[in-house]
């Protein structure tokens, strides 16, 4: 079996051993330039589902490592990826060659581009999914002859077999961006490993956090439906992004409400993690004043944090089941957010998220709060900057 063949089994087998589409991009150019294609330049476009990408592009070169590219939504919509090879490729699923010795005036730009750096032959290749989504390959040669049409037919051959190789790892991308999406990257790995079944939980401790807009129902009695949907959406946007560059994880929207944790991995690790929790209230209040400055409406939101153990995994119906986090921690952090509005400040503590930043200085003492639910007075704490949000 020559090395064509050979690659043509291992693609049809489904790329046993690849650890990721960029380890079958990279073993597609090697064995098949040691199968005899000239290939001196390789590029994949496959999309995906996600809210804000549109897909990935890999880019082979001999002499440079395997580079990943990121597509966005713009980028696709762009005139510059329409009116390209791939943008035909992709509107009409049928493949383009050009010589690129022999180029005329209308010819793509890039084409031109590729025949200054001493290319001479370019194909770009349909790669059609199951579903009928059609993404797209492309080959350039720096070879005096170009391809010839063996070597094309070779090249053609091998979209079979990559077709479902390439559709089975945009599946699991797909997967894994709509668990990220929807349940959080954490919470998405657990569920993509199996652990599916109602009552599968772990106990964990983490930092806490509990947010609510203030006066959400005076806001949605002036406002249509669409209003405030792109108002949480923006109210929302402030936190979520601060609370993941943090190291949370948003587990639930609850309305105008937000609930997510800092997942302390050892007990050694809970000062740091409450004090990324604290980081991330402080980048989400900016972010909060940016959205504010100018707009027509401002918005405000309080926060409660609280550190303790919680039960995670998942809850619900035999036929309909939630991941989340439930435990007394979590009814104590929702009364402490409660609290904000009442003592007109922005953030709020328990007296146990409080003891371990002590020694940053960052909060001060509010007093002791009868609290629905608890039993006896909870002291709590806010910020101790006159600079911090209140």
């Amino acid at each position: 079996m020559d090395r064509l063949d050979a690659l043509f089994e291992w693609l049809l087998d489904g790329a046993p051993g690849a650890s990721g589409a960029p380890e079958v991009v990279e073993r597609l150019a090697l064995d098949a330039r040691a199968g005899g294609l000239p290939l001196d330049r390789i590029g994949v476009f496959v999309s995906t589902l996600h809210p804000n990408v549109f897909g990935r592009g890999f880019y082979w070169r001999p002499d440079a490592p395997l580079r990943i590219a990121t597509l966005s939504v713009e980028l696709q919509r762009s005139p510059g990826i329409q009116s390209s090879p791939i943008g035909q490729v992709w509107r009409t699923r049928i493949e383009l060659r050009r010589r690129l010795h022999d180029l005329g005036p209308d010819d793509y730009v890039v084409l031109h581009e590729l025949a200054a750096e001493q290319f001479t032959d370019f194909i770009a290749l349909p790669i059609v999914f199951t579903s009928g989504q059609v993404n797209a390959i492309t080959f350039a040669t720096r070879h005096p002859g170009g391809f010839t049409e063996p070597q094309l037919a070779a090249l053609r051959r091998l979209m079979r077999p990559l077709a479902r190789v390439a559709e089975i790892y945009a599946l699991r991308r797909v997967a894994t961006n709509l668990l990220d999406t929807y349940v959080g990257h954490h919470a998405g790995d657990r569920i993509l490993s199996g652990r599916i079944s109602r009552g599968d939980i772990e106990t964990i401790d983490a930092a806490l956090w509990f947010s609510d807009l203030r006066g959400f129902t005076e806001l949605t009695a002036r406002q249509t439906p669409r209003e405030t949907i792109d108002m949480l959406n923006e109210l929302f946007e402030c936190q979520v992004a601060a609370i993941t560059a943090a190291g949370g994880e948003v587990l639930k929207f609850i309305g105008d409400g937000l609930l997510a944790i800092f997942p302390i991995p050892e007990p050694a690790g809970t000062a740091a993690r409450c004090l990324a929790a604290l980081d991330a209230v402080d980048a989400a209040f900016a972010a909060l004043a940016r959205r504010n400055l100018g707009a027509t409406q401002a918005l405000h939101f309080g926060v409660a944090l609280h550190v303790g153990e919680v039960a995670y995994g998942n809850i619900g119906g035999a036929e309909r089941l939630d991941f989340t986090a439930i435990g007394a921690a979590i009814n104590l952090a929702a009364r402490l957010e409660g609290l904000t509005s009442r003592l007109g400040r922005a953030l709020v503590t328990s007296a146990d998220f409080a003891a371990h930043v002590a020694s940053a200085g960052r909060l001060t003492e509010l007093g002791s709060f009868e609290l629905k639910g608890l039993q006896g007075p909870q002291r709590v704490f806010g910020a101790a900057s006159p600079s911090a949000p209140q």
